[in-house]
């Protein structure tokens, strides 16, 4: 009897189980069927675009350029050195200082030229008080041979007497010259008006000939040193333009060729162009630019650069026919600039065509859309 009600509650705790796998298994189902409705549904439905998410085939006249980037430079600027050797002194400029051209800027201890002065000029004075003594003594046996007291012989001796005298006094002059302008060698000036970029030198500091002061650049004129490779180089001419976008600033500086180096770069065999830049507050040297120098320009049918794909082996776009996605593949050609985009000329697809922009996004081909009633 025990026996027999143990198998009973077996086969009662294994029916339960049964039923509630059944139901569990059940729910689970229906919860996946819901899912995959929803799914289905959601795929159904069309992606709506509106008219900015469009852009048309046409044909457009594009300006084509190269790449360049590179440094600002101070088309002027000047690094002053000393011109004889001796101690700094009145050096108090620093970085960021304005300069006017022919300022003062520093001074070398002028104590040893001031001195060779004085000597070169005592010097110039010795032998122009020979050249008094000689001319008189000259004066006088002129005289005495008119009169018939001395030999002519003993006059060509005066006048030899008498010439290395002016010959001593020009050469002691000559002296005296030089030692002036050692003396005014020890004043440093600025050749150009701009702003110190940079001071490599201190009062009290003994400088050598030559050694370098202080650094001073204008600002007003600044240029772009663009290195091109030799094909691009054939490109480029005098007057050409350039758009660029310089670190730092808000809106694009417009620049232009002023001169081609006519020598490529030992090495590289780059060719340089240097651009001048419309003059704008603000830019500094040093700051990094980067921009399209335009070359030519070329009229063929195109599209933005961000319409075409390229996360397939070869280049398409995508269009809309019937209300669905549809792929298109294209060949891509010359590349340029147009209505303030970067274009990209075209063949596979019409005049006239429109095309779903990159900014929407790549879209499944076949997948269904719609135009809001603001986009048609």
């Amino acid at each position: 009897m025990k026996r027999g009600l143990k198998w009973g509650i077996a086969v009662l705790v294994l029916a339960a189980l049964v039923v509630g796998t059944v139901r569990v298994v059940g729910q689970r189902k229906a919860q996946q069927a819901a899912a995959a409705a929803q799914a289905a549904q959601r795929a159904q439905a069309p992606v709506e675009l509106v008219a900015t998410d469009l852009v048309q085939v046409k044909g457009r006249l594009l300006s084509q350029g190269l790449a360049i980037s590179g440094a600002l430079k101070a088309a002027n600027s000047a690094v002053i050195k000393a011109k004889v050797a001796g101690e700094l002194q009145g050096l108090n400029l620093r970085e960021g200082d304005p300069v006017k051209a022919g300022q003062i800027i520093a001074r070398i201890d002028a104590a040893d030229a001031q001195a060779r002065v004085r000597q070169a000029q005592q010097q110039a004075a010795s032998a122009k008080a020979q050249v008094d003594m000689a001319k008189r003594t000259f004066d006088n046996n002129s005289s005495l041979v008119e009169q018939g007291f001395i030999s002519k012989s003993s006059l060509d001796t005066s006048v030899s007497s008498l010439a290395a005298a002016e010959a001593n006094y020009r050469a002691s002059q000559a002296g005296s010259d030089l030692a002036a302008k050692a003396l005014e060698d020890t004043i440093l000036r600025s050749p150009i008006t701009g702003l110190v970029s940079l001071r490599m030198a201190q009062n009290g500091e003994r400088v050598s000939l030559d050694g370098r002061v202080i650094e001073i650049v204008d600002l007003s004129h600044l240029e772009l040193e663009a290195s091109l490779s030799a094909a691009d180089s054939l490109q480029v001419q005098l007057g050409q333009n350039a758009r660029l976008q310089i670190e730092g600033a808000s809106a694009p500086v417009n620049a232009k060729v002023v001169r081609i180096n006519p020598s490529v770069v030992a090495g590289s065999r780059a060719v340089l162009a240097y651009l001048a830049l419309d003059p704008v507050p603000g830019l500094r040297q040093g700051l990094f630019a980067q921009g399209i120098l335009r070359t030519g320009a070329t009229e063929s049918l195109s599209v933005p650069l961000s319409a075409v794909r390229t996360d397939k082996p070869l280049p398409y776009v995508q269009t809309v026919a019937s209300g669905k996605v549809v792929n298109q593949t294209v060949t891509l050609g010359a590349r340029g600039e147009a209505d303030g985009q970067l274009m990209v000329s075209v063949k596979g697809v019409p005049d006239k065509a429109d095309l779903i922009n990159g900014t929407v996004g790549t879209l499944r081909e076949g997948t269904a859309v719609k135009f809001t009633a603001a986009a048609k």
